[in-house]
């Protein structure tokens, strides 16, 4: 529809208000200074925090000869992916690498499902003692038995030199529990009470309303759980002492980083034919396997976070405001 004369008249006043009264914001040459030294303050902290991962990457894909000789510094050259390919076809390395996967996908699943569950319970107002089990959950994230009592606990239960030691202990994470408590604290009773009132349980309450509201804060307690699982190695010294099968892929990185004369043998034992007589001058040499695996261990979390950083933001914040 055309627009009237006054229509027009009154458009064209309120560009001109806009115009006139607009103020452009003026910097004094303090303000000038700050931003260059603030800016220039976080660049130099980024590109610090992104060169060892990035010096590591060059160095695995470059001649091994001149990582070596310390020739590669910025820029990566004779690029190949031997190493790479060589670490695939160590048995003991692919091994350790499906450990830590498996206990970082099963762990972390069941972690966030316990923790969602137990923050949604802290906050029923009937919970039989609802206080006491609050309080008692606090509690433990100042006290433990210690190392060796927790050993000598978990030698007795048959936990030791077995799979489930890296999952059940892991399970119930009192903070993520916390944050999640304070979160769903966060998200309107109302919806909870006209379930209620249409006849739904706490369980269908949970599955249909409180879990699909809670995906933010269950993205970043999912973040802490996923990371502690993967760069987790004490546990895998600790207990898995003996049996290397189950041996974690940064229990073997730290096997390696302190025994690199047995570095050649696993490589090259996943390698066959002109394959390993190719590679035989610079895969074997410690430095590069050091790199390698380094970056082994490194690329899968770097892969998952950017994905869950849209989530994390805003569920730390959110589970974060009150207590």
């Amino acid at each position: 529809m055309a627009k009237t004369k006054q229509e027009k008249l009154d458009l064209k006043a309120e560009k001109l208000y806009y115009k006139t009264h607009k103020k452009k914001q003026h910097y004094t040459v303090k303000d000038i200074v700050f931003f260059i030294l603030n800016y220039s303050f976080f660049g130099i902290f980024t590109l610090s925090c992104i060169f060892p991962f990035y010096y590591l990457f060059i160095n695995t894909i470059s001649s091994n000869s001149l990582v070596r000789a310390g020739s590669i510094t910025f820029i990566p050259k004779g690029i190949h992916l031997q190493n790479y390919i060589a670490m695939l076809g160590a048995e003991e390395v692919m091994t350790a690498f499906g450990v830590s996967i498996s206990r970082t996908i099963i762990g972390t699943a069941l972690m966030v499902a316990t923790s969602a569950l137990a923050g949604y319970l802290m906050t029923q107002q009937d919970l039989w003692h609802r206080k006491f089990w609050y309080r008692f959950l606090v509690i433990t994230m100042y006290f433990n038995a210690g190392l060796v009592p927790t050993y000598l606990n978990l030698l007795m239960l048959g936990l030791t030199e077995n799979y489930l030691v890296y999952i059940l202990p892991a399970i119930v994470q009192p903070y993520n529990i916390i944050l999640v408590k304070t979160y769903i604290e966060s998200i309107p009773s109302e919806l909870e009470e006209s379930a209620f009132i249409d006849g739904a349980g706490h369980m269908t309450i949970f599955r249909k309303i409180i879990w699909p509201l809670s995906k933010p804060i269950l993205a970043t307690i999912a973040i802490f759980g996923a990371v502690g699982h993967w760069n987790s190695f004490m546990d895998s010294i600790i207990y898995m002492s003996g049996t290397p099968e189950l041996q974690t892929l940064q229990h073997r990185l730290y096997i390696y980083l302190n025994q690199t004369s047995s570095l050649g043998a696993v490589v090259s034992g996943g390698v066959s034919g002109s394959q390993a007589a190719g590679m035989m001058e610079g895969v074997l040499d410690s430095k590069v396997i050091k790199y390698t695996i380094s970056m082994v261990t490194v690329i899968p979390i770097l892969m998952v976070y950017p994905f869950m950083q849209r989530y994390f933001e805003k569920g730390i914040m959110l589970g974060a405001v009150k207590g």
